[in-house]
């Protein structure tokens, strides 16, 4: 299999669902002559042409709420927004609107749009620019929200969420751009929304992640290794719908489990997995779940101090080691 950046699987699928299917149209922020802030949509203008991939105005909440109606008469738009923090000007759309549509219609009107959006520090972009928002839009119902972790699940996951007639926002870690991993040369294949996977098997501890953080948990895996321990990487991939069988299970087999996510500890993903386990699997722990996440600061410009406040690989195996030795039986 070729191996190709997260940022070429990106590209490489919008190109061919374009050509696949005419309904398919692009908008956002520097996207066509400028291909993009991330270089994401790089020689799309040229093949398809400006009623295709269409420059906006900076004016998100106009620009979404317009890929919102466009996708109620029959388009299948998807929006890229610069960066996940920009879409707060626009989450009225989101989750007033494009979520909501269907509902409220009763089962008249589908809102087959997709909001692509990178977020995310590590990258010295300071506070209003480096956070994650995941879990806001995951708590709405009436989206999909989706964080791949790898070229192949991008590729795969974002077939899936524009072939999908619900709003899915699909969430693009900027540290993953440059990653690289093994995708089929025919690319036209699609990966489940709604279905995590074992990225890693293992007996003794399950790590639970998505995006950027399940590439530190599988290295941290592979580094616990040489100390004997065997660590299981459950990833995520869609935060909403959850695939809770999996994490479930992967935690009945291993009796003990610590979450790593990005974004800020509080009232976040890893809150509602752990309830999860609490909730589904509390007879088969060993010891409490643990949760490894951010500093709950606005993230600091200076390299030295984001770098402490990012959840590091070290942070990830201090919990590991805490969980394994805390164990009651």
């Amino acid at each position: 299999m070729p191996t190709i950046t997260y940022r070429q699987a990106l590209n490489e699928t919008l190109r061919e669902e374009l050509r696949r299917d005419e309904r398919v149209v692009l908008m956002g922020e520097e996207i066509g002559l400028f291909e993009g802030s991330y270089k994401v949509t790089a020689g799309l203008l040229q093949e398809f042409g400006p009623n295709r991939i269409i420059d906006t105005p900076i004016a998100e909440e106009g620009f979404v709420g317009m890929a919102a109606g466009a996708a109620m008469i029959g388009l299948r738009p998807v929006v890229e927004i610069m960066t996940i923090n920009f879409s707060l000007l626009a989450i009225d759309q989101m989750v007033n609107h494009a979520a909501k549509i269907h509902y409220m219609f009763g089962g008249q009107a589908r809102v087959p749009m997709v909001l692509r959006t990178p977020g995310g520090g590590g990258q010295q972009l300071a506070a209003t620019h480096s956070q994650n928002f995941e879990a806001w839009y995951a708590y709405v119902p009436g989206l999909k929200v989706l964080a791949p972790s790898t070229p192949y699940d991008a590729r795969g996951m974002l077939r899936s969420a524009i072939r999908d007639d619900d709003p899915v926002v699909f969430l693009e870690n900027l540290a993953l751009y440059n990653t690289k991993g093994d995708v089929p040369e025919n690319g036209d294949y699609t990966v489940p929304i709604g279905v995590a996977e074992v990225k890693k098997t293992g007996s003794d501890i399950t790590i639970i992640a998505y995006s950027r953080m399940t590439v530190l948990a599988l290295d941290v895996a592979r580094r616990l290794e040489d100390e004997g321990i065997s660590a299981e990487v459950v990833d995520l991939r869609s935060l909403r719908p959850l695939d809770k069988p999996t994490i479930i299970e992967s935690v009945r087999k291993t009796n003990r489990a610590v979450i790593a996510e990005e974004d800020w500890r509080s009232y976040g993903i890893g809150a509602e997995i752990a309830a999860t386990i609490q909730e589904e699997a509390f007879d088969y722990l060993d010891a409490p779940v643990l949760r490894v996440a951010g500093v709950e600061v606005p993230l600091p410009y200076s390299k030295v101090l984001e770098r402490a406040a990012l959840p590091s690989a070290q942070h990830l195996i201090d919990s590991i080691h805490k969980t394994l030795h805390g164990t009651r039986r």
